[in-house]
């Protein structure tokens, strides 16, 4: 299974002329490309499926999510340690 999970941006920028952004999810950090979103701003929420941020969310529904995920197994299972930590985190 390959789940879209949800990061907060942290930082923003470009790379060879595309738009990217460090998300951070519960302490994981990645580089996420902004293509389908690039207004995203440091601060937002959005869903992220392999490397591309495909969606906004607001924070309620970000953390419910993960919330979700952590409460069916599916981050330990997808992620490993450093995912359910994030999902706990954000309990």
């Amino acid at each position: 299974m390959c789940l879209a999970v949800p990061g907060r941006v942290v930082d923003v920028g470009e790379r060879d002329g595309t738009p990217m952004a460090k998300v951070d999810f519960g302490g994981v950090v990645k580089d996420v490309c902004l293509a389908y979103l690039p207004d995203l701003q440091v601060g937002d929420y959005t869903i992220v499926h392999v490397g591309f941020a495909l969606q906004r969310l607001d924070e309620e529904a970000a953390l419910a999510t993960l919330e979700l995920f952590r409460s069916i197994g599916a981050l330990d299972e997808e992620f490993g340690d450093a995912w359910s930590r994030a999902a706990e985190e954000a309990r």
